[in-house]
């Protein structure tokens, strides 16, 4: 790949005394390439556009200003932060076409992986980090709907992982405009486009951009395409006009409760078919919901709220297979059988609080929103997390992660205070008394 400036080139600026250095080019796409780059001593990522690009988007700049005004609408963004415009000497010295500018944006950190990695099974990450990085997706599209903005390009190409905590990044944020808006030449892309953005009946939207979410959740959980199924082997060329009838035109779910013309080929797609039962019905009908029905009515797409409580009661539910260590997600208070192993899987104890109920198994967290009912659910600041004893695996503690000191109730009545950044024994616990509620342990 030919470089767009040099490494080592130090580029001035209209509007900003602070000149940036070229340290290195990071990759590029359709649109331009992403170099990094040293600005006021600070290692930041730019990215600076083809002069295709802006022939084809002509209201690209005025787009980026519009989204810096708007302020970045959560952590997950590598929002920009600053359009530059080249001064007339490095237009000249660096033989940079007129009219070409680029912005800059924080730099990825190296910990946050191409998702199309995982997707391609070359990214190892848990369930529960792999759930908590939906959850985080959901999270980033209702701050940004709520600011009145939509992405209308998401896909797995401009979306990152970190595997070890399951936090995401998303990019190429220069896509992002006012919902509704009529301006701009970005559409989406096939496959991850609401049907009607694709036939060309609609624009962009926040309601397309659900559907796209719901896409994306699906193929991080599932790595597979939720309408490439037996329809597809049908298909001799996948070109641009069967994709648009595969997409489009009939979209068909390849998990459609009503339609089961499109499921999966045991042989080709056997991926879907592993997956899809692993996950608890609720958080699978959400999907069903807005990529069956969905597909032909935008009015049945769940909403970003919907999401987040479904995902977040899934990670209740998680827990570990005791044969083989699998993470599974068996129905509360009922026996299940481990989608791995097939192991017999026991009714596993639970914490009971008012807001809802959590399995009491290693890695899994109370939050807020498990004592307060009416709380929007959040994953970043537990108030507790199970974990297990360093030396006797079976043996499961809870880990005070609160400011206040709580007190634990035994089974033969004893009260036993468990202090902030301590663990108390779950082995014969009853109840917890927190100044949020009271935790109740369900066996």
């Amino acid at each position: 790949m030919v470089s767009l400036l040099p490494e080592g080139s130090v580029l001035r600026f209209d509007g900003t005394a602070t000149p940036v250095r070229v340290l290195r080019c990071l990759g590029g796409g359709g649109q331009g390439q992403v170099f990094e780059v040293d600005f006021a001593g600070e290692r930041l990522a730019m990215k600076w556009y083809f002069p295709g690009c802006l022939q084809r988007d002509p209201e690209l700049k005025n787009r980026l200003r519009a989204c810096i005004s708007a302020t970045q609408p959560n952590g997950s963004f590598l929002w920009p932060i600053l359009v530059l415009d080249p001064d007339g000497d490095s237009l000249q010295r660096l033989g940079i076409a007129a009219g070409s500018f680029g912005y800059l944006m924080r730099l990825r950190p190296e910990a946050f992986q191409p998702a199309i990695a995982h997707t391609g099974g070359r990214l190892e990450i848990s369930l529960q980090q792999l759930l908590r990085s939906c959850f985080q997706l959901a999270e980033a599209f209702h701050a940004l709907h709520s600011k009145g903005l939509c992405y209308k390009d998401i896909s797995l190409g401009n979306l990152f992982l970190e595997p070890a905590s399951g936090e995401i990044l998303i990019c190429d944020n220069d896509n992002v405009d006012v919902n509704g808006s009529a301006l701009g030449s970005v559409r989406g892309t096939t496959g991850f486009m609401a049907p009607e953005v694709l036939l060309g009946q609609a624009r962009p939207s926040t309601s397309s951009d659900l559907f796209s979410l719901a896409v994306l959740i699906f193929r991080l959980l599932t790595r597979h395409d939720p309408y490439l199924g037996r329809l597809e082997l049908q298909i001799r060329c996948l070109d641009e006009p069967a994709r648009i009838r595969l997409y489009g035109e009939n979209p068909v779910f390849i998990f459609d409760p009503a339609d089961a013309s499109n499921r999966p080929d045991p042989v080709a797609h056997p991926a879907p078919l592993l997956t899809w039962p692993i996950y608890p019905p609720q958080l699978r009908q959400l999907l069903e919901q807005t990529l069956a029905e969905g597909a032909r009515d935008p009015g049945r797409r769940a909403y970003t709220g919907q999401w987040l409580r479904a995902l977040s009661r899934c990670l209740d539910q998680r827990g570990l297979c005791p044969h083989c260590g699998q993470e599974v997600f068996p129905e509360p208070g009922e026996p299940g059988r481990c989608w791995d192993c097939g192991g017999d899987l026991p009714v596993m104890p639970r914490l009971l609080m008012a807001g809802g109920a959590v399995l009491a198994q290693p890695g899994n967290a109370l939050h807020a929103h498990h004592f307060q009912p009416l709380q929007a659910e959040r994953l970043d600041q537990p108030l507790a997390r199970i974990e297990a004893h360093p030396q006797r695996v079976d043996l499961l503690g809870l880990k005070n992660l609160s400011a206040d000191p709580w007190t634990a109730v035994l089974s033969r009545g004893e009260e036993v205070v468990i202090p902030p950044l301590r663990s108390g024994s779950l082995s014969s616990l009853v109840a917890i008394h927190t100044p949020l509620g009271p935790i109740t342990m369900v066996r």
